[in-house]
């Protein structure tokens, strides 16, 4: 990262000065003009350099952060899209994860990242295939099968 440099007075005027010099000679301005453009530069470069950050602005969400959870869907805060999973728009729109995300927002730590009545379909998917479950030991094998019935004549009675 960049150190931050600060910048004297008598430097800033001096910039300000090659600025200005720059601009005039090769430009045909008027002598209250040249104020206006010296004061100006000046404001511009003492804005640049100084220590106060700017302040940020007021984050406005899409819609309010009540109504960005439903059941079928989320609402993303920075667009105001629909979406059932937040997760992957979050990181390939805007380049956040989740928890910065929740951060920049102020959202509680267990903010969903994904509608629930979507989760409740995976999750219910998931016990259908059989996940979760521990694998069968050996005293619990699968029944063996029925044998196969004889093939051939009927014995003779």
């Amino acid at each position: 990262m960049a150190e931050e440099q600060t910048l004297e007075r008598g430097e800033i005027l001096s910039y300000v000065t090659t600025i200005v010099a720059a601009y005039a000679g090769n430009n045909a301005i008027e002598a209250t003009a040249l104020t206006d453009l010296i004061g100006g530069v000046f404001a511009k470069l003492n804005e640049l350099v100084s220590d106060e950050e700017p302040s940020p602005e007021a984050l406005v969400p899409a819609v309010p952060i009540r109504r960005s959870v439903t059941d079928d869907y989320l609402i993303c805060l920075e667009d105001g899209k629909k979406l059932k999973m937040l997760k992957r728009h979050l990181m390939t729109t805007y380049g956040l994860t989740p928890d910065e995300y929740r951060a920049k927002w102020g959202l509680r730590s267990d903010y969903p990242m994904v509608a629930p009545n979507y989760a409740e379909k995976r999750k219910e998917l998931a016990k259908a295939i059989g996940l979760g479950r521990k694998p069968r030991t050996a005293d619990e094998a699968a029944p063996e099968p029925a044998k196969p019935r004889a093939r051939g004549r009927k014995p003779a009675a």
